[in-house]
């Protein structure tokens, strides 16, 4: 393992393969990149391809640092991709990820074009129920804890112990912000998933997706799954203007049963390496 000074903090990343194409893989909701089925796709893509595929922790994320900046923690995080594979000599890469990866990544394709060289998408989250429950989800109990108890308090939540158990400086970096600047932070972070008009991925109006110009492949939700709906899958691969809509290899409840299964086998993303053949043949015909 490894870390990368950034936009002010320490990410810590590691690169699977030495292939001449780079990738960068991002997971979902806030799991790290030990997170089963990261590896697994990274190490499955350097098999099938002449690829190198950077896999990372983003800040808030495992060994990261924690980071209460910017318009959105998904634009920040994004924003910190950018610097991370121009750091690296990773850029132009292709740019994939599922759930909140996938929303990082579209964020980092249109804030930072010069970094991404095709997009690669799957669980984009989505809808009305979809998009409230992660604005709760990221940023509720930290405001109520905040508002409550404090600093101290909002550093004792489950959310952060493993950042701060792996990265020890995280918990002084969260009790040295400012209680009333975290709170308002929180908020915006909120507000910043409320379904809009004319937005189908928070913080990406629509007109400025129709603008991301690299060839795009996005993988169909499951029509049961209401955290990544279906039709936010088909939308975002009409707006894309270089876009190829794939079916993906599971069936249609896999979100569903990877989460009813996920002490069992290993968490949301052990079947990610199923990906692998797809994005690789994609790939290929597309970048050469």
């Amino acid at each position: 393992m490894a870390t990368a000074h950034v936009n002010g903090l320490t990410i810590g990343f590691d690169v699977v393969g030495d292939g001449a194409r780079p990738w960068v893989l991002t997971p979902g909701g806030r799991f790290p990149k030990e997170t089963p089925g990261l590896r697994e796709l990274a190490v499955a893509l350097t098999e099938l391809g002449d690829n190198r595929v950077l896999i990372w922790d983003r800040p808030n994320c495992g060994e990261s640092d924690v980071c209460f900046l910017g318009s959105s923690e998904s634009q920040m995080q994004a924003d910190t991709l950018a610097a991370l594979l121009e750091h690296l000599d990773m850029a132009p890469a292709v740019v994939a990820g599922g759930s909140a990866g996938s929303r990082i990544s579209l964020l980092t394709a249109a804030a930072h074009p010069g970094v991404t060289s095709a997009l690669a998408l799957w669980w984009i989250s989505g809808g009305v129920y979809g998009l409230i429950g992660l604005g709760t989800h990221y940023c509720g109990e930290n405001i109520r804890a905040a508002w409550t108890d404090g600093m101290a308090a909002v550093a004792d939540l489950p959310e952060w112990e493993e950042v701060v158990a792996r990265n020890p400086g995280n918990q002084q970096r969260i009790l040295d912000q400012d209680r009333a600047e975290f709170i308002a932070t929180m908020e915006r972070w909120m507000a910043a998933y409320c379904p809009r008009d004319g937005q189908e991925i928070p913080g990406l109006p629509d007109d400025v997706a129709r603008g991301i110009s690299v060839p795009s492949l996005v993988f169909r939700s499951g029509e049961s799954d209401a955290h990544h709906t279906r039709a936010t899958s088909e939308a975002v691969a009409a707006l894309l203007p270089d876009s190829r809509l794939v079916e993906p290899p599971w069936g249609d409840r896999e979100w569903i049963e990877r989460g009813e299964q996920a002490e069992e086998t290993g968490g949301l993303f052990v079947r990610w390496p199923l990906l692998a053949p797809t994005l690789q043949s994609w790939a290929s015909d597309v970048l050469g």
